[in-house]
């Protein structure tokens, strides 16, 4: 990082309420959204220290920042007042954002017109990038599951769609046809297989939402980026928090535990080229679902526990959709490494709705034999 930029950082630093000198700025974490700055300030002549992060919000993707901040501070301020209500700390329990100088905003719009945002960092903490063992996942579930208790009594509807149908599968089939009619880079014959799966499962997209328009599964506040590394942990492998939520929005629970078992559970990266290694592993299924109902199953209805095996086929779909309309689209959204890649994560995706749709009887019993052992009806 230059001099140069540094300096710049640090004069947007102190318009935030803090109280000391900035010791060091260095670029922090592996997003690829917002830039991220860990951001060490010492106060007391040096004797103490304090860490915090700083963000330059990615206003190409959210056009709204300072609503976004907004359902931020509402749903972190609600998730603070249910730690104090359990007297749990709500400074490890929850992301703190800082006020600026005039304590009239939680962001800071700098001469340029970014806007920048500031955390106190959570020490003695970690976040896994990818799954090591089952007892992991089952502890990101714990999290995930519990920031959707938490919230489970918070008016969904009041908050801003930070990204608008962001996980709305009938729309994002919309989307994908779109794509395929107008075939900007000329690949839509030579992926007729890929389009035809798709196609197949159209009717399926619809399922969710439509659920919700009837009333009969609730709209709810989630994450919708329910990745490993948003949960961090302690020293013992246990959950502290949910972080990342730019994109909290109204949704349904099942956006959320689909995407992570689409995410956690396969047994191969998301590019793979060798499709034989593609599987859904069920072990792993399991000990998120266990997590999850342990923590949220009580909040949710029969309805939602009864679709969330079929929710991680959903969400897997979706992603695919996805990822094979940017490649008919010439590659415009998701970062590719070769010509070829948003077609192999396409493929990766497929196979794994395929692995979803044999080994759904499979987990639908042991969801079901997991809302027995929590004693909740299924």
């Amino acid at each position: 990082m230059s001099q140069l930029l540094e300096k710049q950082i640090e004069a947007v630093v102190f318009r935030f309420k803090i109280k000391g000198k900035v010791k060091a700025i260095k670029p922090f974490g592996s997003g690829h959204i917002n830039r991220s700055y860990i951001v060490l300030v010492s106060s007391d002549g040096g004797a103490t220290e304090k860490k915090y992060i700083l963000q330059q919000i990615n206003t190409n993707v959210f056009r709204d920042p300072e609503t976004l901040m907004d359902n931020i501070h509402r749903v972190t301020s609600h998730i603070r007042q249910k730690l104090r209500e359990e007297g749990k700390d709500p400074e490890r329990g929850t992301l703190h954002m800082l006020k600026d100088r005039t304590e009239r905003s939680r962001y800071v719009k700098d001469d340029f017109g970014s806007y920048w945002r500031m955390y106190c960092f959570i020490d003695d903490s970690f976040a896994y990038d990818s799954v090591d063992c089952p007892d992991t996942f089952r502890n990101a579930a714990r999290m995930f599951g519990k920031f959707q208790a938490q919230l489970a009594d918070f008016p969904a509807y009041t908050l801003y769609e930070t990204i608008p149908h962001f996980h709305d599968t009938g729309s994002r089939y919309l989307d994908f046809e779109a794509a395929v009619a107008r075939d900007l880079a000329g690949r839509a014959a030579s992926v007729q297989e890929e389009i035809a799966f798709v196609r197949a499962h159209r009717t399926e997209t619809y399922c969710i939402q439509n659920h919700i328009i009837a009333g009969e599964i609730p709209l709810r506040v989630t994450h919708n980026d329910t990745k490993l590394n948003n949960v961090l942990m302690d020293s013992n492998g246990e959950g502290l928090c949910v972080i990342d939520l730019d994109t909290v929005m109204p949704g349904s629970a099942l956006y959320d535990f689909g995407d992570s078992i689409r995410f956690g559970a396969s047994t191969a990266a998301e590019d793979e080229p060798d499709l034989s290694k593609v599987e859904l592993n069920l072990e792993l299924f399991e000990a998120f679902a266990d997590g999850y109902l342990e923590t949220a199953g009580k909040a949710m209805n029969t309805l939602e526990r009864r679709l969330m095996p079929f929710s991680a086929k959903m969400m897997t779909l979706e992603c695919g959709m996805r990822f094979l309309a940017d490649y008919l689209n010439g590659d415009v959204y998701f970062k590719i490494e070769h010509s070829e890649h948003n077609l192999l994560r396409a493929r990766t995706q497929f196979k794994l709705v395929q692995e979803d749709e044999e080994k759904m009887a499979e987990m639908d019993a042991i969801v079901a034999r997991l809302c027995k052992k929590y004693q909740l009806e299924y």
